[in-house]
């Protein structure tokens, strides 16, 4: 009788071990902030989810593509990215990672700030969602007018940019959905992005719970009516009104895009 509880409850314990060790390191969904007050040019939408999505006119509105502070250091999240923009005397009305970034916080691509390079564009091939071909980059140029680009058109057209950010997957190519995307695949995480509706109209969209890659193509395509849009990130995907988290958490963030009255 000693022998078989002995065996029961170290069977138990393996048991409980194993499961530790799963959970330790099984991806998890950092807590989220969901609410507040929306910044200015956005609204709550719903399409096969809950979002908020910003329409952002660029001729009354700036968008900016960060990264560094006056320190030279990443920001790191949008939460400090904010503060420094405020102690700085030019708040912004929203923040939004915008990229994917390496451990030590520097973007995977091409990053334009202001109209300079500081980071190259990335046309290797590799593994991970930024890798998923055709990727592309958000810009705008120093006409004003923003665009979404697969890689490759932009490596050809060069074109003589403000901002750029380079991200992937693409979620939108001239009106057609990425071809690798499933229907409703099960990879599930909140998720941002943005939109170019046209050479005017930039449109920036977060959901507010966790949706596939190719539902959230599809509201890029039918409900915002953009013939082309970027993935930007999932996961550690955040919104702020450029006071306080709207979605999201203090998640780390590589480069950032930020929307501020036009000056």
């Amino acid at each position: 009788m000693k022998r078989r509880y002995l065996a029961g409850f170290l069977l138990a314990v393996l048991l409980a071990a194993l499961a530790l060790i799963w959970w330790a390191r099984s991806p998890r969904q950092p807590p989220l902030v969901v609410g507040g007050e929306l910044p200015a040019p956005c609204r709550d939408a719903s399409f096969e989810a809950a979002y908020v999505v910003c329409e952002i006119d660029l001729r009354r509105y700036d968008i900016g593509v960060f990264h560094v502070g006056l320190d030279g250091k990443a920001f790191g999240s949008l939460d400090k990215f904010d503060k420094a923009m405020a102690d700085q005397g030019r708040p912004v009305l929203l923040a939004m990672n915008a990229g994917m970034y390496h451990q030590d916080l520097t973007p995977v691509g091409l990053l334009v700030e202001d109209g300079r390079e500081k980071a190259p564009l990335n046309v290797a091939d590799s593994e991970g969602n930024f890798f998923l071909k055709p990727n592309g980059v958000f810009v705008v140029r120093k006409d004003g007018k923003a665009a979404v680009m697969e890689t490759s058109a932009y490596a050809a057209a060069r074109p003589d940019v403000m901002v750029a950010t380079q991200s992937g997957p693409m979620l939108v190519i001239d009106g057609r959905l990425h071809p690798r995307f499933e229907q409703n695949g099960t990879s599930r995480y909140i998720r941002n992005g943005v939109g170019v509706r046209d050479e005017n109209t930039g449109v920036l969209a977060i959901s507010r719970s966790q949706v596939s890659l190719g539902s959230f193509a599809r509201l890029f395509r039918d409900a915002l009516t953009c013939p082309n849009a970027l993935f930007f990130d999932g996961v550690v995907s955040a919104l702020s009104n450029g006071e306080r988290m709207i979605v999201g958490g203090n998640y780390p963030a590589g480069p950032i895009i930020a929307v501020s009255a036009k000056r």
